[in-house]
């Protein structure tokens, strides 16, 4: 979609700290964190709703890749979710460590990927 801000980070038109990316998929760490280690999951095509996805199920396989390797980055068991879409139409996936639980700057953004990238499971 033209004006879609997440279409614009898979075509590289906007900089994105990136934790995961295939072939359908794109993991990158929100620029309003919640938590450090924030990460949206989408996919790399536009779909409106995760619903919309139709491989829902590699959907959530990746998702639960990038959260376990947010267990071992951060130290935490409690990884929280959400799926949402009301502030971007395009299909999204938040999943970031427990807030009062997870130690260190949500805004370095360099540190928290190199952190995520590192303990993800290949």
């Amino acid at each position: 979609m033209e004006n879609c801000v997440f279409c614009k980070i898979v075509q590289g038109k906007i900089p994105s700290h990136k934790v995961y990316e295939d072939d359908n998929f794109l993991a990158f760490l929100d620029i309003d964190p919640r938590a450090p280690g924030h990460v949206q999951v989408i996919p790399k095509k536009h779909y409106r709703w995760v619903w919309d996805v139709p491989s829902v199920g590699a959907y959530f396989e990746i998702v639960r890749k990038i959260a376990r390797a947010q267990q071992k980055a951060f130290g935490v068991e409690a990884i929280w979710s959400r799926i949402t879409g009301e502030e971007i139409t395009h299909a999204h996936i938040w999943i970031f460590p427990d807030p009062k639980q997870t130690k260190g700057d949500k805004k370095d953004f360099q540190k928290n990927s190199e952190r995520i990238k590192g303990s993800l499971v290949r």
